[in-house]
């Protein structure tokens, strides 16, 4: 993903709101199962971590990544976006 695009898809998730949390137990199974079924929805997906967690927002965000095979496009604070492009029906073209 080039810079001109990440940028795109950070401009675009600003009206988003956060519809994934990453709570206490980190990244979950039940997690990745809503995560997936938001991303073939939307392909872009924001989302957060609780103040609680155990585990640090970046790696939390890369294993969700690695786990459904989505690109991080921003992480700051305690939200993070990332993207999949969808199989069935694509919206979102880079």
């Amino acid at each position: 993903m080039t810079s001109k695009q990440r940028a795109m898809l950070r401009a675009m998730a600003n009206e988003y709101q956060p519809i994934i949390y990453i709570g206490k137990e980190g990244v979950t199974g039940a997690l990745l199962q809503d995560a997936d079924a938001a991303l073939e929805a939307r392909e872009l997906v924001k989302g957060s971590i609780g103040r609680n967690a155990e585990i640090d927002l970046k790696e939390a965000v890369a294993q969700l990544c690695s786990a459904l095979g989505a690109e991080p496009v921003q992480v700051i604070g305690r939200k993070f976006v990332i993207f999949r492009q969808s199989e069935k029906h694509p919206t979102i073209l880079l």
